[in-house]
């Protein structure tokens, strides 16, 4: 089972627990849950129902808050605010923080060590690739490459995370832009390819034109020569055109009389 179905099938079971409470300490235990589940990395569903949303202004709103930092918050967020939320078990530090990363592979493709050392409160080099490694990429949230020469992660994959609030319009506004620029740069490209396949007709034209040339080149030449051959035949084959020396040895030589 790849990761987006196994995601949609644990979004709506919870969805499912959550929608049949109104009890709020049973919402916080649901909430609870989810946050913890190794699986489960998008939270906007449960975040949406109206029963959640009701427990704002509630002894249990914390929860509430704390599905938010889930569904769009970091590590570095929850330490900032871990007075006003409830405290973390183990598997929801994990999944924060698996989190994290997603949230800094959405902005940089290539991800600085000492960043993300500081980002996930992570001692060393070592236990940051082996997170990488066994919490990120064996998950399958991530894909990329761990250069420890540059010490760098270079991202080539990342699962996208819940959007954020005015976070569509935005996105909506990027791919309208991208739209339009596909659209100019496709009928450039069609421009060119009909100016290419004019060119190309115009080429064939033109060697047309230079090979028929080429030929009647050939065939005046042909008849010129010919004509010049016939001509010599005709010379050569003239009777008395041409006098034998030897006959000319032996006519008698005419005597030369003197005038007067």
């Amino acid at each position: 089972m790849d990761i987006e179905q196994k995601q949609e099938e644990l979004i709506q079971h919870f969805v499912n627990q959550a929608s049949n409470l109104n009890n709020g300490s049973s919402l916080a235990h649901v909430i609870t849950d989810a946050t913890s589940h190794p699986s489960l990395f998008a939270f906007s569903e449960i975040l949406s129902l109206p029963n959640v949303i009701q427990l704002q202004g509630t002894e249990h709103s914390i929860y509430i808050e704390l599905l938010r930092l889930f569904a769009h918050g970091t590590w570095s967020e929850y330490k900032r605010n871990a007075g006003s939320l409830p405290s973390l078990v183990p598997d929801q530090v994990r999944k924060l923080k698996q989190l994290t990363v997603l949230t800094l592979a959405e902005a940089n493709k290539v991800l600085p060590y000492d960043v993300l050392m500081q980002e996930l409160d992570v001692l060393n080099v070592r236990e940051l690739e082996d997170f990488l490694i066994n919490e990120c990429m064996y998950v399958g949230i991530v894909r990329g490459k761990l250069d420890q020469l540059r010490r760098c992660f270079q991202v080539q994959f990342a699962a996208g995370r819940d959007l954020r609030p005015g976070q569509l319009g935005s996105m909506i506004h990027t791919l309208s832009n991208w739209l339009n620029t596909s659209d100019n740069l496709l009928i450039t490209i069609q421009e060119k390819i009909k100016w290419a396949d004019t060119m190309s007709e115009l080429d064939k034209k033109h060697k047309k034109e230079a090979d028929e040339r080429m030929e009647e080149v050939k065939k005046t030449l042909s008849l010129k020569e010919d004509i010049d051959f016939r001509g010599h035949e005709e010379m050569f084959a003239e009777p008395g055109g041409v006098m034998d020396y030897d006959e000319d040895r032996s006519r008698p030589k005419r005597r030369r009389h003197p005038l007067g």
